[in-house]
């Protein structure tokens, strides 16, 4: 199987964050909702399933690059090489995490990581579907100085995989280690919509790059989590595309195409002056009360038990991608991206997710039915889509 370390990491993220669980019920604290980790995972799926498209670009490119146009042949066997490699992928992530955040479309395509109002383990799986667009071409400078594709994308995971532990409230200051490396009360600031808190921190690994460049914050109260313009929502779909609505909302608004241009590459909350000019990010309000919708219990242990099912689909299709042609890679991952869209918004009890949850199911039962009979596997196999179909119809009758 040709998979990176991030979803052969999977097991051992949801093995920490059930740690985090039992910590969380130790210490009497606060630190997950239930819908709110949903959302987080559900982003984090759907990130997943359509990297398996988005990141083949990003990584061809670079391919590409590396054969035909580096500059150097250099020598994979030295300590310097893999040195060097560690401390330009963290320095391209550095300069890609920094934008993302100062450049309005970039942001479109990373905000989604900050929209969570808690800060857990799970939200550091809550990832954007359209991130990489932006953000692959700052690691291409390493394929023109010549390090190895696989070499890349090896260590690349890494850095990402480092980031994972950071995400928590559970681990405090951590003396020494603080000057160098990247760690939880570091990554609080950055997640902070405080004032002073936003965008500063946009370390990988090590947090050098932040005291070099003038974007360190040292954390002094605790951050208040989320974003300026809260998402208000449970829907990973709309997670992904909101902020991208809204641009297009302002974009209309602007005269100029002078102005449109500029709006698009200029810091989040720029605009013309005519149209009242930039907005800073606002003071924290006094009562500030989280998003929340009080669901029945009922329509969490039904969500519950399909997320356990599409967690176990998803990696699945994640394991066994190079068993799937480009068009069932193509349904699964529309289907699966569904699937986790219709979790989130039963939290909201919106009026169409029932229509949308019965289709849902119709569609997802026959769909797996056809794949299993494309493969002619023995009739019991039909069982399992059989029993899933039954199950989710009833439980969700029950519920409705």
């Amino acid at each position: 199987m040709n998979l990176n370390p991030i979803v052969l990491s999977i097991p051992v993220f949801f093995l920490l964050i059930g740690i985090e669980l039992v910590v969380e019920r130790l210490s009497h604290r606060q630190l997950y909702r239930f819908p709110d980790a949903i959302a987080n995972l559900s982003c984090g799926i759907t990130s997943q399933v359509s990297g398996l498209f988005m990141r083949v670009l990003a990584v061809g490119v670079y391919e590409v690059l590396f054969h035909q146009f580096a500059f150097f042949s250099l020598d994979r066997t030295t300590w310097w090489y893999w040195l060097a490699l560690f401390l330009l992928v963290d320095l391209a992530y550095y300069w890609a995490h920094r934008m993302s955040h100062e450049i309005n479309l970039f942001w479109g395509g990373h905000v989604v990581h900050h929209q969570s109002e808690d800060y857990n383990l799970s939200v550091a799986l809550r990832q954007s579907s359209f991130q990489v667009v932006w953000t692959f071409a700052f690691s291409l400078p390493l394929a023109l100085l010549g390090f190895e594709t696989t070499d890349f994308v090896l260590i690349s995971a890494f850095n990402t995989l480092y980031q994972f532990w950071i995400h928590t409230e559970t681990i405090g200051k951590l003396g020494w280690f603080e000057y160098l490396f990247n760690t939880p009360s570091h990554h609080r600031v950055h997640h902070g919509r405080n004032p002073k808190y936003i965008d500063k921190n946009h370390a990988g690994t090590l947090i050098i790059w932040d005291r070099l460049f003038g974007t360190f914050q040292e954390e002094e109260e605790r951050p208040t989590y989320g974003i300026t313009k809260p998402l208000n929502s449970w829907n990973a779909a709309w997670a992904n595309v909101s902020h991208y609505q809204h641009m297009w909302t302002e974009l209309r608004q602007i005269a100029s195409a002078k102005d449109k241009v500029r709006y698009l590459f200029a810091k989040p909350g720029w605009l013309p002056t005519y149209l009242g000019g930039y907005r800073a990010a606002p003071e924290i309000e006094p009562h500030y009360q989280k998003y929340d919708t009080p669901a029945p219990v009922k329509i969490s242990y039904y969500v519950l038990f399909q997320y356990v099912v599409c967690v176990g689909v998803t990696a699945f299709l994640l394991f066994q991608q190079n068993q799937f042609s480009l068009v069932e890679k193509a349904v699964a991952a529309a289907l699966i991206c569904w699937w986790v869209t219709n979790c989130g918004v039963l939290f909201e009890q919106k009026a169409w997710v029932v229509a949308a949850e019965w289709f849902r199911m119709a569609v997802m039962t026959l769909c797996a039915a056809g794949w299993l009979y494309t493969l002619e596997v023995p009739a019991v196999a039909y069982a399992a889509p059989a029993m899933y179909g039954l199950v989710s119809f009833f439980w969700f009758k029950r519920i409705t």
